[in-house]
């Protein structure tokens, strides 16, 4: 045994290094479009090196061989913008971010926010980014990197302000952007109160696994979309237990656990395409 390791330690640090540098390219790739084109390619040459090996097919196996190295170098013009994004993530962020602290300030910043919007009857359209990147729609309003606070939201949808139309996304702790352009679900509405931004929050959670919040510009009320379901009217021990269950999972209390369970079988608004959203 201590012979072997001698020997071949060497191999182990290799694929120790990479199956740390597969597994990047996965994260990077995971929450984007190209993620389907990678899966197609890969899917598309495995059956058929398959069906060469299996069959002898030699005109195919001359073309897989012939075209490898066009390949590679198309599949860095098709990813580029995800490559791109990658080394610059990659360059910029630490390796652990978002840290149950962070998180946890975060939750209670964001709730204080919206509680001071719904009482001042400000309408806002929030999406708080969680696995998939919501890049495509950050490119549609005005980028801001900014630290979240109650204030800052505050501004943003003041109804006078220029920023206020649209939505705000957050990544993190921070916000990316403002007067974003989220898609509208096209679903029947059973409620023909549902405005626009509880549409477009809809819209949004349909394609992403976002938390989408809305707080009506009308009556003041808070709601809270996931997976296309959105939950209406809820009061603020409702809304504050909602977000700890989502992003503190680990504080979450056996009440809070009951309410949140109550909140998620409310009926789901039941989809369709997107359409741009306009102001409401």
């Amino acid at each position: 045994m201590w012979e072997f390791l001698i020997d071949h330690w060497r191999d182990g640090i290799e694929i120790l290094i990479l199956a740390i540098c597969i597994y990047q390219i996965y994260r990077a790739f995971r929450a984007t479009r190209g993620a389907q084109i990678l899966v197609g390619l890969g899917s598309i040459l495995v059956v058929l090196t398959l069906a060469t090996q299996l069959f002898d097919f030699q005109v195919i196996g001359w073309l897989i061989r012939s075209a490898a190295a066009v390949l590679a170098f198309a599949l860095i013009v098709i990813f580029q913008p995800e490559l791109r994004d990658a080394l610059a993530r990659l360059g910029s962020k630490p390796v652990f971010s978002f840290s149950s602290q962070r998180r946890l300030v975060f939750v209670e910043r964001f709730a204080d926010a919206v509680m001071a919007l719904s009482k001042k009857r400000i309408g806002a359209l929030f999406a708080i980014q969680r696995n998939i990147s919501l890049k495509q729609h950050l490119e549609t309003g005005v980028v801001l990197d900014a630290q979240f606070s109650p204030e800052l939201a505050m501004a943003v949808f003041h109804p006078k302000a220029p920023l206020h139309d649209g939505g705000m996304i957050l990544a993190d702790d921070r916000v990316a952007g403002a007067a974003c352009v989220f898609p509208v679900t096209q679903r029947e509405m059973s409620d023909r109160s549902t405005g626009l931004r509880h549409r477009a929050a809809i819209g949004l959670t349909e394609e992403t696994d976002s938390v989408a919040v809305v707080v009506s510009e009308e009556t003041g009320a808070i709601s809270i979309c996931i997976d296309g379901n959105l939950q209406r009217n809820l009061t603020e021990k409702q809304f504050r237990d909602k977000l700890s269950a989502i992003f503190l999972p680990g504080n979450t209390t056996q009440d809070e656990t009951e309410t949140v369970e109550k909140l998620d079988r409310e009926a789901p608004v039941a989809a369709a395409g997107d359409r741009d959203l306009v102001s409401d």
